[in-house]
């Protein structure tokens, strides 16, 4: 009987923090700040003690759980009307580099040192730090990087090439050789327009294929199984 109540009290307290995940939305994924940190380990130590304690009643520590969640709710929902308050939440981005010098006293307030930022402009393909117009350490880690102007890279407007719209964003049309119906669909296409763009590499089946995927331009990219590494 002791099995299937911790059964049951995980079982609900999965349920629980799913429903609390979609409530408090995307961004407390996406943008990782001190604010969502602790709030995150909270929640799953709360979690935790609620699976672990099997011998106590959890409607104290569920009620917890739930309340939470729900400051936490509150506190977001004050930052967005709230430009100050959410500085003091989430704290503010900070410029580690400016018009191509590092920012001493910067750097020494967000604790970095010269080898996380060479690190950080590395995962951006930025080699050397004289590259660098600004470099701003966003509130969740990131570093937003604005190069040089001699080392940005053309754009088509910069050359006066022809500038062309996608017509859509690309779609997956077949996975490990299963057909993706409701994308199909979504652009108007069916399986007889599939197959004739098979056919034209010699494919007779979607179950050869590894992956296709419907380009911005109206084409078909195919990755035929032997292709595949």
């Amino acid at each position: 009987m002791e099995h299937v109540y911790l059964i049951l009290r995980t079982t609900l307290t999965f349920f629980v923090i799913l429903v609390l995940a979609r409530i408090l939305g995307k961004k407390q994924i996406s943008q990782l700040t001190y604010f969502n940190y602790v709030t995150g380990i909270t929640i799953g130590s709360i979690a935790g003690n609620i699976i672990s304690k099997s011998n106590e009643p959890f409607i104290d520590e569920f009620l917890g759980l739930v309340w939470w969640c729900a400051l936490t709710g509150i506190i977001s929902f004050a930052g967005l009307k709230s430009g100050k308050f959410r500085c003091f939440v989430d704290g503010e981005p900070t410029i580690v580099i400016k018009k191509g010098a590092l920012v001493r006293k910067a750097l020494k307030s967000a604790k970095l040192d010269m080898d996380e930022v060479s690190m950080l402009l590395r995962e951006q393909s930025i080699f050397s730090v004289r590259d660098v117009e600004y470099a701003i350490l966003e509130t969740n880690g990131s570093l937003s990087v604005l190069k040089k102007p001699e080392k940005q890279q053309a754009t088509k407007q910069d050359v006066n090439a022809p500038l062309t719209k996608p017509n859509n964003l690309p779609a997956e049309i077949i996975v490990d050789g299963k057909l993706i119906e409701r994308n199909l669909t979504e652009f108007n296409l069916d399986e007889g327009w599939l197959m004739r763009q098979l056919s034209l590499q010699n494919i007779h089946s979607h179950q050869d294929v590894l992956y296709a995927e419907l380009q911005d331009d109206g084409s078909i990219y195919i990755m035929p199984v032997e292709e595949s590494f």
